[in-house]
């Protein structure tokens, strides 16, 4: 079970709040996934998805589908995992109990995606290897209802909440709405991965996290105490860094 260590905390300023060393948590797992709203840890561990809380600790695998490529916990009662080995998407309830699941290779219309990440009103924001395009993708009429203009790049993240998705290729950083407009976008700066809460954006680059704003014109270094970054999340109130060994969490308040 896990347990938290409370320890000194360190304030420092980013951006307009104050980011405050709150804790380490131990926690062991190939990939940490982050927390949902009920303070539920998700984390992935020999290709198994554990969701673990104070009293609970649920778990799912699906071997056949190889690779566990992501896991979207936006929604706890409706958490969609990717393989992208066999074009599948599979939903779980709050136990981690399959709902449905979803394969791309055997739809109409065949879509290789290589993106799959929970959008609003029975969508997800695919991005479409074939068309490089990011399409919002209803997965109850099996079909897309919106899509972006092409665009070039291999994808190397993709982040999303309800009306927002972000996409970070090789050369560029972008921002699109529900609509498929594109809000913004910006040289990738050489970022490896992106984490965002609302319209807050965090990338990681050389082991070193910089903010992202849709106003910004260059990206603003986070200071933080030296930490292996292996994974993060980013939520309204926090900041998680797992190193391999402990969940490192931060809080986020604005100053006085």
């Amino acid at each position: 079970m896990i347990k938290n260590f409370l320890l000194l905390i360190i304030p420092c300023l980013v951006w307009s709040q104050e980011l405050s060393f709150i804790e380490k948590t131990p926690l062991n797992a190939d990939i940490f996934l982050g927390l949902d709203t009920f303070n539920n840890t998700y984390y992935i561990r020999n290709q198994v998805l554990y969701k673990e809380s104070e009293s609970n600790l649920f778990n799912f695998n699906e071997f056949q589908l190889g690779k566990i490529n992501s896991v979207d916990i936006i929604n706890p009662l409706n958490v969609v995992v990717f393989y992208a080995d066999f074009n599948t998407v599979v939903f779980l309830d709050n136990n981690l109990n399959e709902i449905e699941r979803i394969d791309f290779n055997r739809l109409s219309e065949f879509k290789n995606i290589s993106t799959a990440t929970l959008a609003g009103n029975n969508n997800l924001w695919v991005f479409n290897i074939n068309t490089q395009q990011l399409e919002l993708f209803n997965y109850r009429s099996l079909r897309e209802s919106v899509v972006s203009q092409p665009f070039p790049g291999k994808l190397l993240s993709q982040t999303s909440n309800f009306n927002y998705c972000f996409v970070l290729t090789e050369n560029k950083l972008r921002s699109f709405n529900i609509y498929g407009s594109l809000i913004f976008e910006k040289d990738s700066n050489g970022f490896e991965k992106i984490v965002q809460q609302n319209e807050n954006i965090i990338a990681i680059k050389e082991n070193k996290l910089f903010f992202i704003s849709e106003n910004s014109i260059n990206p603003k270094k986070i200071p933080l105490p030296e930490i292996n970054i292996k994974d993060l999340q980013l939520t309204q109130d926090f900041l998680y860094i797992y190193d391999g060994n402990y969940i490192h969490t931060f809080n986020l308040t604005k100053p006085n």
